[in-house]
């Protein structure tokens, strides 16, 4: 597997992991995926991700990352469309906030939420209770096999 990897930053305050990192936690949330995949990770602040937020999900707050899957245009074939399977978008202050008040390594919360947005990209989900263990199961594995903790854990 193949990956074709464009960062993004919009904003890179301190603690904000390199090219390299999100190289490799992408890569291993799509370790058992066959195939060539592309992927563009993109660093914003609050006021980016509260409008992306906003227009597409209907929430009007920003939010750590969120997970747009490409979808072809219109009368492009899926195949003619290439490997691309999405784009994210990771809120820099909101992971830096979010790990202070879980007490969490910042890069370790950094890891999950390219991790989580990945598997997103993928088709996972955790809208109902099925879902969610299947998901969190797999984040917890390919953290675990990233030297991370247990993102879950109390």
């Amino acid at each position: 597997m193949s990956l074709e990897l464009e960062v993004q930053y919009a904003v890179r305050p301190e603690g904000t992991p390199d090219e390299a990192a999100f190289r490799r936690w992408a890569t291993a949330a799509l370790a058992d995926r066959e195939g060539d995949a592309g992927l563009v990770i993109r660093v914003v602040d609050e006021s980016e991700s509260q409008a992306l937020n906003r227009d597409y999900r209907g929430r009007d707050r920003p939010t750590n990352v969120l997970s747009f899957p490409f979808e072809a245009p219109p009368g492009v074939p899926p195949e003619a469309a290439g490997h691309h399977l999405g784009d994210l978008v990771i809120c820099a202050p909101v992971v830096a906030r979010e790990a202070r008040e879980q007490g969490k390594p910042l890069p370790a919360h950094w890891a999950h939420m390219v991790v989580h947005g990945v598997l997103h990209l993928r088709g996972f989900d955790h809208q109902d209770e099925a879902q969610a263990r299947e998901m969190e199961g797999r984040e917890r594995a390919i953290l675990r096999d990233l030297g991370f903790d247990d993102p879950y854990s109390a």
